[in-house]
């Protein structure tokens, strides 16, 4: 073919390279032209696939031919949208690559649709169909190949898909006469890549000389439009040359007219100067100011009035720093250094300064300096000052008294305003402003009583204004307004000042605001005689109305109650939720009772938790009684605060006048015996007062006496009740138990102190004192020969809220010597209710020591399984109520039975206490149990009469061994 014998492209026709600056530009052109390029070569695809289908429609093949048709047309279609999308993106956009692969692959899948119509449609006998089949798409190939010319990879996407399987297809597998359409196919292929190799070459050659045409164009335009902004820039220099020389001419002879007429100003200036000379010194004699001049090149300087300001002769001083600079004041160097040198540096026209001098007679003046420099030198470096020294002294006085008195007019808590004789506002201070609210602004310039904040003023004006001419002053309670319209009490005092012809020249009015002193006043009142908290009376007023309503029911004969009320386990709200929510729980319990309680006389806070409700009259006692339930009944009801639910109850106490009492004082003591005797009944409730709870306070108030003088002076003793082990029948242990050997009493049982130790807190020191007893009698008896004893001491729950009982076990062992494993701790199960989580913690550390723990009265609380999971205790004691029907009570066999076998498999050993008969013994061995305790053993005994028990103890079992 012809393109196959082209000649190669010589060098000038070679494409130029392609600088970097154009790569970019040359790949978005590229895009474009195969854009817009491709719509014709498709549109051409589109008609030869028709013709196509057309020819070879049959009945065989119209389903393939149908499907070949449909996807062809397909892709002419996406080409269409793409080229119609590409069109409308913006440039930016264009340049993108994502748009050149899109079209690869377009151009990839349409030649592989040409060649999938040439392979499988083509009719293997008709060689017209064949003709006009492969020149058809052989033209369909030809179009769009040299349209995709513009780009090699494009040009490559389509046509190795499209010819390259049919040509292998028919030089492979076709006939003799199919591979001549083989070849034709290749040749066809081979004219077409040198085709557009060449048209690519001078399309790539095109684009570039375009692109640097256009740069070089815009270089030369550049370079135009600058050229004319020179040209324009020298015509101007030009013309302001010639401006400037215009203005020189016309200076010149101003300047020789201005010379001439200043030489002869210049000798009617000499005349006047020799006149000024002479002004100048009376000026300088009539003001009091000295005259100085200084050469700073030699440090000479010139003073006048010397004497006057120094007290020094002017021939004594000749040099500014060596006769001067000592007489200045230490503290004022600094600031006239400083002031010196900014004038000397040129930063201030003027120097002035004030400073202090020490006077020839030896006392301080305050002088002031004013000068300027009058000579430089080439460098600027001055050489010359003159200036004015004065006295200041006298001003500097003043000053300061009028600093101090604008210090204190500020500073004043009471306002001041200063008038004028016509009451116009010539100055207020801040006080002013801070009670009436007016500005400074707000008032100057103003009559005060035109003011609205005068508003009581205004109305006593005329005997404000007799006052002032009569005595000089007017004081008094004004009523007025602030700016914001609020009233307020306010105290005024006027005073007049009069000048020498005793003429009121101004007014100088003080004022303070009397709002604070007298909501002082009502809260002292009111504190007086109320509760700060709950509002309701408190003790005071409490005692004046009692004492008011006992008086008339005695003079009338009338019937008076008095209800006590204490809250029930506030201590412990108070405690545990904090005196906030403590607080929040009085007003609720005031707030309540004032609500329940309408016809009470007089409702009070007495103290803490404590109120009183006074009833001046009442019905009957059932009517009484009525309304303390309903009382108690609204303040058990649920409070909710602070997200806490709380149900609180309270214990009152009630007295009457007459029948209980005579005074007012009687009544309240028995109000408060009976509430405490509430109290000890469980709380929420109440109780009349009788007698007999008097008798019964008194005693118990003698037995706490009593038994704070028996712990001072030792008068309790530990007594010790023998455990048996019934496996070896020796006596291993023994329970520490204390008694109070009374003087008068004679040996008083636990029962009757112990809860009163427990109420008043006195149950830690017993507990310490029978703690340490407990030891160090069981070390001695070791000291003594016997075998070692285990020795239980009870606990308090008091002992451990305390915190300190872990280290308390700790020193009394340290201080006894007695081992830990010879020492028991017990609590009792229904004192675990108190703090689960605490107890277990201070067992686990007393287990730790080597201590061993107990829980004594097992089965009588609420949780002894889970008690048994969470302490770590080596011993479980049953409580002596199941022991004692053990030989009459199945039940109790069952119980004792369950509660050895449940702590055997736990590994705890059990202690029965109060075993009293043989049969009770017996049974409890059949049961397996370890120690039993009680009354068949011993009694509690003295400790010499324990050590001669455990001796005969030890005695029969070394014989019996």
């Amino acid at each position: 073919m012809t393109f196959a014998s082209a000649r190669p492209a010589s060098p000038e026709d070679a494409a130029p390279p392609v600088e970097p600056a154009f790569a970019a530009q040359l790949a978005a052109e590229r895009t474009r032209l195969l854009y817009q390029g491709s719509l014709l070569p498709t549109l051409f695809m589109l008609i030869n696939g028709l013709v196509c289908s057309w020819l070879l429609w049959s009945p065989r093949h119209y389903v393939l031919v149908s499907i070949w048709l449909v996807w062809l047309m397909l892709l002419a279609a996406l080409r269409v949208i793409q080229v119609a999308a590409f069109d409308s993106a913006m440039p930016a956009r264009q340049s993108d690559p994502r748009w050149l692969r899109r079209f690869l692959l377009g151009a990839g899948l349409s030649g592989l649709t040409l060649a999938a119509g040439a392979i499988a449609l083509t009719p293997v006998n008709s060689f017209i169909q064949q003709a006009w089949l492969f020149g058809l798409l052989g033209a369909a190939a030809l179009s769009a190949s040299i349209a995709y010319a513009v780009s090699l990879p494009a040009f490559l996407t389509f046509t190795l898909p499209c010819l390259l399987p049919p040509v292998g297809y028919l030089l492979l597998w076709g006939d003799e006469h199919q591979r001549g359409w083989g070849w034709l196919g290749l040749m066809l292929l081979v004219s077409l890549a040198i085709v557009a190799w060449q048209v690519n070459r001078l399309i790539e050659r095109n684009l570039l000389r375009r692109f640097q045409n256009q740069a070089l164009i815009e270089r030369l335009q550049a370079e135009r439009i600058h050229g004319e902004q020179l040209n324009q820039e020298l015509a101007e220099e030009v013309q302001h040359r010639r401006a400037v020389e215009d203005t020189l001419r016309e200076t010149h002879a101003e300047l020789e007219v201005r010379v001439a007429e200043r030489s002869q100003a210049l000798d009617h200036a000499n005349q006047a100067l020799s006149k000024s000379e002479e002004r100048l010194a009376l000026a300088l004699e009539a003001s009091e100011l000295g005259l100085w001049d200084w050469n700073l090149q030699t440090d000479e300087v010139h003073h006048s009035e010397l004497k006057r300001l120094f007290g020094l002769d002017e021939s004594s001083v000749s040099l500014m720093l060596k006769d001067l600079r000592p007489r200045l004041h230490p503290d004022d160097m600094p600031l006239l250094k400083k002031t010196l040198t900014n004038h000397l540096k040129g930063r201030t026209t003027d120097y002035r300064v004030e400073y202090r001098v020490r006077h020839e007679d030896g006392r301080w003046l305050w002088v002031e300096d004013h000068g300027r420099a009058v000579e430089r030198g080439p460098r600027g470096r001055v050489l010359r000052m003159i200036g004015t020294r004065a006295d200041i002294s006298k001003r500097k006085a003043w000053q300061q008294q009028l600093s101090l008195a604008a210090t204190v007019f500020e500073a004043m808590s009471e306002g001041i305003v200063v008038l004028d004789a016509a009451f116009g506002v010539l100055a207020v201070n801040k006080a002013f402003t801070a009670i009436t609210g007016y500005s400074e602004a707000d008032a100057m310039g103003f009559n005060l009583i035109e003011l609205p904040c005068s508003h009581d003023a205004r109305r006593q004006f005329q005997a404000i204004c007799q006052a002032l001419e009569e005595r000089g002053g007017w004081q008094g309670e004004l009523v007025e307004t602030r700016k914001n319209g609020e009233l307020y009490p306010q105290w005024m005092q006027l005073s007049v000042v009069r000048d020498r012809l005793d003429n009121i020249s101004h007014i100088v009015g003080f004022f303070s605001d009397l709002s604070g002193r007298r909501a002082s006043e009502e809260r002292m009142r009111f504190l007086s005689h109320y509760d700060e908290l709950t509002g309701l009376a408190n003790r005071v007023l409490f005692r004046e109305r009692l004492q008011e309503a006992a008086l008339r029911a005695t003079q009338r004969g009338r019937a008076l109650a008095l209800l006590h009320i204490d809250i029930d386990r506030f201590k412990l709200i108070n405690d545990s939720l904090g005196h906030d929510t403590a607080d929040q729980v009085l007003k609720e319990m005031a707030r309540r009772i004032s609500n329940a309680l309408p016809e009470a006389d007089t409702i009070a806070r007495l103290a803490g938790d404590e109120f009183a409700v006074l009833f001046d009259a009442y019905a009957n006692l059932s009517s009484l009684a009525r309304v303390t339930s309903r009382l108690l009944g609204k303040l058990r009801a649920p409070l909710l605060i602070n997200g806490h639910e709380l149900i609180i109850g309270a214990s009152i106490g009630i007295s009457l006048l007459p029948d209980n009492a005579r005074v007012a004082t009687d009544l309240v003591a028995q109000a408060n015996t009976a509430m405490q005797h509430a109290k000890h009944l469980g709380g929420d409730t109440f109780q009349f007062f009788t007698e007999s709870q008097r008798a019964s306070t008194l005693e118990r108030l003698q037995l706490e006496n009593q038994l704070r003088k028996a712990i001072d002076e030792q008068q309790l003793e530990v007594f010790y009740q023998p455990k048996l082990h019934v496996a070896s029948g020796r006596l291993e242990s023994a329970e520490a138990l204390v008694r109070w050997r009374h003087p008068t009493r004679g040996l008083v049982l636990p029962g009757e102190f112990i809860p009163l130790a427990e109420e008043t807190g006195l149950i830690g020191a017993i507990g310490e004192f029978v703690l340490r007893q407990a030891c160090w009698q069981a070390q001695q008896w070791q000291r003594h020969g016997l075998a070692p004893v285990r020795v239980s001491v009870n606990l308090s729950v008091h002992q451990l809220r305390q915190g300190k009982l872990v280290s308390l076990v700790r020193q009394v062992l340290d201080d006894t010597g007695l081992a830990a494993r010879c020492l028991e701790l017990e609590l009792t199960e229904s004192q675990l209710l108190d703090s689960i989580e605490h107890i277990s913690l201070t067992f686990q550390q007393l287990r730790e020591i080597g201590v061993k723990l107990a829980i004594d009265d097992f089965g009588t609380g609420y949780s002894s399984l889970s008690y048994l999971k969470r302490l770590p205790v080596d011993y479980v004691k049953i409580d002596q109520a199941f022991v004692r029907g053990l030989d009459e009570a199945r039940e109790d066999v069952v119980i004792t039975q369950a509660i050895i076998a449940m702590a055997h498999s736990l590994g705890l050993q059990v202690v029965a206490e109060g075993v009293e008969t043989q049969g009770q013994l017996e049974i409890l061995k059949e049961q397996g149990c370890d120690e039993i305790q009680g009354y068949l053993i011993s009694r509690p005994l003295p400790a010499h009469d324990m050590a001669q028990m455990l001796i005969r103890d030890q005695r029969g079992w070394s014989v019996e061994s």
